[in-house]
C-alpha cells in the first residue's frame, strides 16, 4: 500500500471485520466532532484515492479515510446485496464508534456518497459532501421518479461488469493496452480527458485492491425473462446498487436535516442522463444489441434524480448546495482539488474557509429552507 509522507494506515478492530483506516499524522484523536471529517470512497477504490486531499485539508481538523469491506486494507468479508449499502454503512458505524467518534463531516464518493446516505438514515451526521453521488433510487432500471423498470431489475447488477475487467483485477494487469484494463478505465472513466499525475500508479494500485472473491466484486446474476436476459443477483458489490435493494431517497424525510454539499463534473461517463455504464443507454447507443425502445428500457436519469430528491430535500427544510463543475470527470477531488476544498470547507463551516477563496469558475447553486 503506498502512503504519501504524512499518511499512515492502521487497522481498527470492530465487531464485524478488521477495518483499515488512513490518518494523518499528528492529527488529534480528541478533535471534536465538528472538526472531524470522516471520507468514504467508491467502487472499485480505496482509501488511497484521498491522500491528496488529506495532506490538502487545515491541520486543525481530523481527518480519516476509511477502506470498506473488499477494499483497500480491510478484510474481504462478502456482502449481502440484499440489503442495499446496509453492510457497508455498518461498517463505518462500527469503525466510527471503536474511534469514539460520536459524529462527524461525512464525505462520500461516487457509491461511497450512497453508504454516507445510507449512514445519515440510520444515524447522526454533522454535513454530507456527496461527490459524484449514485443516484438516490441505484444504479439501472428505473424511472425519473424512482420507479423500477421490471421487478426483478433487468439489466442491472452484478451480470453489468465486463469480465475482462474483473479478469484483469485478478491479474493485477497495470497496462493500459486495453480498453478493459484498471489503467485505461481510470483514465477513460474515472476522470475526464487532459487529466495527468504523478500520482496515476498509486490510483491503479488502489483499484488493482479490489476483492474479487465470492460476494465481493462484483457479484452474481440471475437469468430474466427480460431485456437482455439477466437481472440484479444477491450478492456482492454491484448488486448492493441494483434499485430493489437500494433507496435512499427517505433523506427527505429525516427530522433532523445535515446540510448537503452535492458537487461532481459536467463530463462524468459514469454518474450521468446518459451513463455509459447503464445497460439501457447502452442498448440505445447500439452497443448492446436488440435494445426493446425507451418506453419498455430508457436510460436512468441518474443526475436528475439526484436534483430532484435533493429539491425535496430542500424544500422540507434542509439546506443544499449544488456545485457543477465543467469540463470535469467522475473524480472532482482529484480534477479540481482547489474548488473541491473549498466547497468542503464551505458546507462543514470551517471558519478558515474566509481565507481561501473560491476559484471565479466555480458555479454555485444554493438552495435552503431560507
Amino acid at each position: 500500500m503506498t502512503l504519501f509522507d504524512g499518511i499512515e494506515a492502521r487497522s481498527v478492530e470492530t465487531p464485524g471485520l478488521t477495518v483499515n483506516v488512513l490518518e494523518r499524522a499528528g492529527d488529534d484523536p480528541a478533535t471534536p466532532p465538528e472538526r472531524t471529517v470522516v471520507l468514504i470512497h467508491g467502487n472499485v477504490s480505496s482509501a488511497l484515492f484521498w491522500q491528496e486531499l488529506m495532506l490538502d485539508l487545515p491541520t486543525d481538523l481530523r481527518v480519516i479515510a476509511i477502506d470498506l469491506r473488499g477494499y483497500g486494507g480491510t478484510e474481504h468479508a462478502p456482502i449481502d446485496a440484499t440489503r442495499g449499502v446496509r453492510d457497508f454503512s455498518d461498517d463505518v458505524a462500527a469503525t466510527l464508534q471503536a474511534l469514539d467518534i460520536p459524529t462527524a463531516h461525512l464525505v462520500g464518493w461516487s457509491m461511497g456518497a450512497g453508504v454516507v446516505l445510507q449512514y445519515a438514515l440510520e444515524h447522526p451526521a454533522l454535513s454530507l459532501t456527496l461527490e459524484s453521488p449514485v443516484s438516490p433510487y441505484g444504479v439501472g432500471g428505473t424511472r425519473r421518479d424512482g420507479t423500477r423498470l421490471t421487478d426483478d431489475d433487468a439489466g442491472c447488477g452484478g451480470g453489468t461488469v465486463n469480465p475482462d475487467f474483473v479478469q484483469r483485477l485478478i491479474d493485477h494487469d497495470t497496462t493500459a493496452d486495453s480498453p478493459t484494463s484498471p489503467r485505461s478505465v481510470f483514465r477513460s472513466g474515472y476522470v475526464a480527458q487532459g487529466y495527468q499525475s504523478e500520482h496515476e500508479d498509486v490510483w491503479v494500485e488502489s483499484m488493482l485492491m479490489t476483492s474479487t472473491a465470492t460476494g465481493n466484486y462484483p457479484g452474481d446474476a440471475v437469468a430474466s425473462e427480460n431485456w437482455p436476459g439477466f437481472a440484479a443477483g444477491r450478492i456482492g458489490v454491484v448488486n448492493t446498487m441494483a434499485p430493489g435493494h437500494f433507496d435512499v431517497s427517505a433523506i427527505v424525510d429525516l427530522p433532523e436535516k445535515p446540510p448537503i454539499l452535492w458537487i461532481y463534473g459536467t463530463l462524468d461517463p459514469i454518474i450521468s442522463d446518459a451513463s455509459l455504464y447503464d445497460y439501457n443507454n447502452l442498448g440505445k447507443l447500439g452497443i448492446v444489441p436488440d435494445w426493446p425502445g425507451d418506453e419498455v428500457a430508457p436510460p436512468q436519469p441518474m443526475v436528475s434524480q439526484t436534483r430532484d430528491v435533493l429539491a425535496r430535500y430542500a424544500d422540507a427544510g434542509g439546506e443544499v448546495t449544488e456545485r457543477s463543475l465543467e469540463g470535469v470527470g467522475h473524480t472532482p477531488h482529484l480534477e479540481r482539488p482547489a474548488e473541491f476544498r473549498h466547497a468542503l470547507l464551505e458546507v462543514i463551516g470551517y471558519v478558515g474557509h474566509r481565507h481561501d477563496p473560491a476559484p471565479p469558475t466555480e458555479a454555485i447553486i444554493l438552495r435552503s429552507s431560507d
